[in-house]
């Protein structure tokens, strides 16, 4: 099955129950989240959009014109629509159209702990990663091995 058939085949999953106000579970797939969002290990609750509008940093769900769902940062808004960017990428995606996102992120689950996405630390830290996005590419190697050395010393 293709990434497009597997969300079109989501898509008709979850879409009836965001628009009954309902929430619904998932388990992003791929690496472009990574490090906030590992595939395998978290899954993200998602709420329909409703009536408020994004905002930077929020993390939505959104299709792309090719039908594939996406779930990735909003990182500016310009008069011509909403871009996105994934937190392991440097590359913005856009401009979207408002009427593509489908439902933001209210809530990360990661080894059976619950958090909000608008915990201060996880917004600290999303925020950071997102400011720091020209510069990603040099220094995720070293933070990588930083973070190796400090979980192996533990």
């Amino acid at each position: 099955m293709t990434p497009e058939e597997t969300s079109k085949k989501m898509l008709e999953q979850i879409l009836p129950l965001l628009k009954e106000g309902q929430t619904v579970e998932i388990r992003p797939q791929g690496t472009s989240m990574f490090p906030l969002l590992t595939e395998g290990r978290d899954s993200v609750i998602l709420q329909a959009l409703g009536n408020t509008m994004p905002k930077r940093g929020d993390l939505l769900l959104y299709q792309r014109n090719s039908g594939l769902l996406v779930l990735h940062r909003v990182c500016r808004f310009q008069k011509d629509g909403c871009y996105f960017v994934g937190d392991n990428q440097t590359d913005v995606e856009g401009p979207l159209a408002l009427t593509q996102i489908l439902a933001k992120v209210t809530h990360i689950r990661r080894k059976n702990r619950l958090f909000s996405v608008k915990h201060p630390v996880y917004l600290l830290i999303s925020r950071i990663w997102l400011f720091l996005r020209p510069i990603r590419p040099y220094i995720s190697r070293p933070l990588g091995m930083l973070w190796r050395t400090i979980r192996h010393n533990m």
